[in-house]
C-alpha cells in the first residue's frame, strides 16, 4: 500500500516537472516567436519608418565640397557639414586597429551582431561593456539617431538597430562599413568625418599621416566628441586616448612597451579650424564659389537637380598653387604692414583723416554712403527701425572687434560704429593675381588683406584707374600699326591734341609729372620713365580707337571706355584680373589666352562633370609683342622699376617701405603706375613664363599718401612684387624663368639702341623716378 501511494506520488512530480518542461519550452518558443515576430514587425517598418534598399545603398549624407590647388593641396571646401569622404584603402592601420580594438574587437567575426556581447550586456545590464557593434553605431548614426529616453521607444530604435546593421553587413563589406563609419561621424568643431578631424585637430594633416597616439586621440572621441573635446578637455581626451591605447594592447596591435611610451607623451593638438573665411586663398574662394554656382545653374544632373556645392561632394581642381599662393600672401602681408604703418604716421597731423584734399560736404557724403550700406543699418532697417534711431546708434560706443596688423589680424576695443566706418576706411589694402601666359593658369590671387574685414575683392570685382600701366597699350598699338622701334625718337616737348580731336572738348597738353622738357628721346626711354608727353603724341598718331580695339581683343570690359585721348595717360578703370591677362599676351608672343582658374570638376564618385578647354585668340604679331617687352624691360633698366634691380637702403633703417633689397639680375619687363593724388598705385611685371600685377589703395580715392615719395606705384605696388618673385625663386621646384624673353626668328624692327646716351643715363641707386596722372 505504501509503495503504491509512493508510485502515485513519484508519478504525480513526474507529471508536475514536465508540465513545467512544457510551459518553459512553450513559453521559450513564445520568446522565441515574439522576437522574431519583433525583428520581422521592425523589417516591415511597422515599429517605424526603415531606411530602403536604395537608401541603404545610397545613405543620404552631407558632404562638402572639395577645392584643390593644381599641386594637389586642399585650399579649402564649401559645406553645410565639413564632410569629405574617404576610401577604405586611405585609412591608415593604426587608425582601424584603435577603432576595432576600442569598438569591436570581435568586428571580424560577427554579421552586425555581436552575440557573445549582447549576452553580457544582458547579464551584467551593462555595467561590463555594450553590445553595440561598429554595424550598430553606423545604423544609428545613419537611420535611427540619439536614443529616446521613453523606455519602449529605446527598445525599438534598439531593434531597429539591430535589423538595419545585419543588412549592412550584407550590403557591404566590411571595409566599406569602417569606412562609412569614420566617414559620417561629427567630430565637433567643423570636422564631419575623420578626414576633416584629422585635418582640424592636427595642423592639416590626412588620415594616412597620422601617429598611432594621433590615431587613438580621434577614436577616442568616438564614445562622446563633445565631451572629448581636445580644445575643451585636453585632461579628458588624454585619458581617453590611454584607454584606447591600453585596448590596442589588449588585442594586441601594439606591444606593452609601445602603449607605455605612448600614454607618456603629452596630447599634442595642432588646432586650424577650416571655415569659408580662413586659411590659404580665401579671396580667390569667394569668387570660385560664385563661379561654381554659376556653373551648377548651367549644368544641371542628369535628373534635371542642380547641384549644390554645400552638399554634394563635388571635387573641384584648380589652378592655383598653393606655395605660390602662399608667398603671395606673405608678400602682401609683409609689405602692407609696413606700408600701414607709415601712412598711419603721415596721418598723424590730417585734420581730415583719413581723408584728404576733400571738403566737409564730401567727408560727411561719404560717410552716409558707408552708413546705409553698412550691415547694422540694412538689420535695423528690416527690423522696421526709424533712421533717426538708426543713425543715433552709430553714435554710441559699442564693443567689438576689429582689424588690425597684429598677429591675429584683429583687436578688441569699444568704439562708436561711426568711428569704426573711419577707422576702416584708413586702411590701405592690395590685389594681386599672378598668371602663367602659356597656359592661362592663375597661379596666385590676394584679393584683399583679409577677407574677414575687407569684403571688397580686388583683384576681379575691383575697377580701379590704372595711371601709367596703361601706357603699353598705346605704345603696343603704335608699334603693331606703324612698325616703330624702341630706338625711334620723338621731340620731349609739351604736346597739345586740339580740341574737336580724338574726343577732346578742348585743347589737350598734358605734363609730364617731374616737369622736364627738351631734347628728342627714344620711345623705350619714354616708356621707362613713363614720358606723358610722348604718350599724348603716340595717340595723336593713331587715335584712341586702335587702342580701345586692342583692349577688346585683349580680353577687357571696353563698354565703358570712351575713345578720347586722355584713356593714354590711364584715366581708365581696369581690374587686376583684366590687367594681368592682357600683360601675358606681350609674353606669350602676340597670343591671347583666357585665364584659367578652375580645370577640372568632379562629382563625388569620380565622375568628370567639367574639363576645362583652352580659349585662345591670336591679338598681334609676334614681333610687335616682343618689341613691347623689350620696351618694358626699360623699366626695369633705368626707369621707374630700377629698384628691382639694385640693392639699396635708406638713410634711416626704419624706413623699410622705399628700400630694395632685391637685386635681381634676370630679365624683368614692366611697369609701374600711380594715377592722380596718389589714389592707386600699380606695378604690372612680366618674366618669360608668368605675369604678375598689383595694386594698392585705398577704398576711397580721396584716401591716400600725401605726397609722391611714397604714394608711387613703385613705392605702393611694387615691393610686392619684389618681396613675392624672391620667394618664388628661392622655390626651383616651381620652375618660374630667370631667362631672357625668347627673340622671334624674324625680327625686322631694330631694338638695339644706344642706352649709354645722355637720354638715357642710369638711374643711380636710390633716385626717385616719379609719375603720376596728369590730364
Amino acid at each position: 500500500m505504501a509503495k503504491t501511494q509512493s508510485n502515485k506520488k513519484e508519478k504525480k512530480e513526474k507529471n508536475s516537472f514536465r508540465k513545467y518542461i512544457g510551459i518553459f519550452w512553450k513559453l521559450f518558443a513564445l520568446g522565441i516567436v515574439l522576437i522574431v515576430a519583433i525583428f520581422l514587425m521592425a523589417g516591415w517598418g511597422m515599429l517605424g519608418e526603415m531606411p530602403s534598399f536604395e537608401q541603404l545603398e545610397n545613405p543620404e549624407t552631407n558632404l562638402a565640397t572639395e577645392v584643390f590647388s593644381s599641386d594637389a593641396q586642399t585650399l579649402g571646401k564649401y559645406y553645410n557639414e565639413n564632410r569629405t569622404p574617404i576610401k577604405y584603402e586611405e585609412l591608415p592601420s593604426n587608425l582601424i586597429n584603435a577603432l576595432v580594438a576600442t569598438e569591436d574587437v570581435r568586428y571580424y567575426n560577427h554579421s552586425g551582431i555581436d552575440a557573445k556581447g549582447t549576452i553580457r550586456a544582458v547579464a551584467y545590464l551593462g555595467t561590463n561593456g555594450g553590445a553595440s557593434t561598429i554595424s550598430q553605431q553606423l545604423a544609428k548614426q545613419l537611420f535611427t539617431g540619439v536614443r529616446s529616453r521613453n523606455i519602449f521607444e529605446a527598445v525599438t530604435q534598439k531593434v531597429k538597430e539591430w535589423v538595419i546593421a545585419v543588412r549592412l553587413e550584407r550590403s557591404y563589406t566590411k571595409q566599406e562599413i569602417l569606412a562609412m563609419y569614420f566617414n559620417i561621424y561629427d567630430f565637433n568643431n567643423n570636422a564631419v568625418g575623420i578626414r576633416s578631424a584629422s585635418r582640424i585637430y592636427f595642423g592639416g594633416k590626412d588620415p594616412q599621416e597620422l601617429k598611432v597616439e594621433e590615431a587613438a586621440v580621434l577614436v577616442g572621441m568616438f564614445k562622446n566628441s563633445s565631451l572629448y573635446n581636445p580644445r575643451r578637455n585636453p585632461e579628458g581626451v588624454t585619458n581617453r586616448r590611454n584607454v584606447v591605447l591600453k585596448q590596442m594592447e589588449r588585442a594586441e596591435f601594439i606591444t606593452e612597451q609601445e602603449k607605455d611610451s605612448l600614454q607618456a607623451l603629452p596630447l599634442e593638438i595642432d588646432y586650424r579650424p577650416e571655415s569659408h573665411q580662413s586659411g590659404l586663398a580665401t579671396y580667390f574662394r569667394m569668387y570660385l564659389r560664385d563661379f561654381l554656382k554659376d556653373w551648377a545653374k548651367e549644368n544641371p544632373q542628369a535628373n534635371g537637380d542642380t547641384y549644390n556645392i554645400y552638399r554634394d561632394g563635388l571635387k573641384v581642381y584648380t589652378s592655383i598653387d598653393s606655395r605660390m599662393q602662399t608667398y603671395a600672401e606673405e608678400a602682401v602681408e609683409e609689405h602692407m604692414r609696413n606700408l600701414q604703418r607709415e601712412f598711419d604716421k603721415q596721418n598723424v597731423k590730417n585734420k581730415t583723416a583719413p581723408f584728404r584734399k576733400i571738403s566737409s560736404d564730401e567727408r560727411d557724403r561719404i560717410m552716409e554712403r558707408a552708413m546705409k550700406n553698412s550691415v547694422r543699418w540694412w538689420e535695423m532697417k528690416n527690423k522696421g527701425i526709424s533712421e533717426d534711431k538708426i543713425r543715433a546708434s552709430f553714435d554710441k560706443k559699442t564693443p567689438m572687434s576689429v582689424f588690425a596688423w597684429n598677429e591675429k589680424k584683429e583687436k578688441d576695443t569699444i568704439m562708436t560704429p561711426r568711428d569704426s566706418i573711419l577707422y576702416y576706411k584708413s586702411f590701405l589694402n592690395a590685389g594681386m593675381m599672378s598668371m602663367e601666359p602659356q597656359t592661362g593658369e592663375v597661379k596666385a590671387w590676394v584679393g584683399g588683406i583679409d577677407l574677414r574685414h575687407f569684403k571688397y575683392e580686388h583683384v576681379k570685382q575691383a575697377r580701379r584707374q590704372v595711371g601709367s600701366t596703361f601706357k603699353p597699350f598705346v605704345y603696343a598699338t603704335a608699334i603693331d600699326q606703324l612698325h616703330l622701334s624702341p630706338c625711334y625718337e620723338l621731340p620731349n616737348t609739351l604736346h597739345t591734341i586740339p580740341a574737336g580731336k580724338h574726343g577732346v572738348t578742348k585743347d589737350w597738353t598734358p605734363k609730364n609729372s617731374g616737369g622736364k622738357y627738351g631734347g628728342m628721346v627714344s620711345l623705350k626711354y619714354a616708356l621707362a620713365n613713363s614720358l606723358n608727353t610722348i604718350t599724348s603724341r603716340l595717340i595723336d598718331k593713331i587715335g584712341p580707337e586702335p587702342v580701345i580695339d586692342l583692349l577688346d581683343k585683349l580680353g577687357m570690359d571696353t563698354r565703358n571706355i570712351d575713345p578720347v585721348a586722355a584713356i593714354a595717360l590711364g584715366s581708365v578703370d581696369l581690374s587686376v584680373f583684366e590687367m594681368v591677362s592682357a600683360y601675358s599676351t606681350f609674353a606669350n608672343k602676340g597670343v591671347y589666352v583666357k585665364p584659367v582658374i578652375v580645370t577640372r570638376i568632379e562629382d563625388k564618385n569620380g565622375t568628370v562633370l567639367y574639363q576645362h578647354v583652352p580659349e585662345s585668340r591670336d591679338v598681334m604679331s609676334e614681333e610687335a609683342a616682343y618689341v613691347t617687352i623689350n620696351l618694358m624691360e626699360g623699366v626695369t633698366q633705368g626707369g621707374s622699376g630700377t629698384r628691382l634691380k639694385t640693392t639699396w637702403s635708406p638713410p634711416y633703417f626704419k624706413d623699410v617701405v622705399t628700400g630694395h633689397p632685391y637685386a635681381f639680375k634676370n630679365p624683368i619687363a614692366g611697369k609701374t603706375g600711380t594715377t592722380q593724388n596718389q589714389s592707386d598705385g600699380w606695378f604690372m611685371g612680366i618674366v618669360p613664363n608668368l605675369t604678375t600685377g598689383v595694386w594698392v589703395g585705398g577704398e576711397d580715392r580721396s584716401v591716400h599718401f600725401p605726397g609722391i615719395r611714397y604714394g608711387q606705384g613703385a613705392t605702393m605696388a611694387l615691393p610686392i612684387w619684389g618681396l613675392y618673385m624672391k620667394k618664388v625663386y628661392e622655390d626651383e621646384d616651381l620652375k618660374v624663368s630667370d631667362g631672357a624673353f625668347e627673340k622671334p626668328e624674324e625680327l625686322t624692327i631694330d631694338i638695339d639702341c644706344d642706352t649709354s646716351s645722355s637720354e638715357n643715363a642710369a638711374t643711380e641707386a636710390g633716385e626717385e623716378i616719379t609719375e603720376e596722372l596728369d590730364l
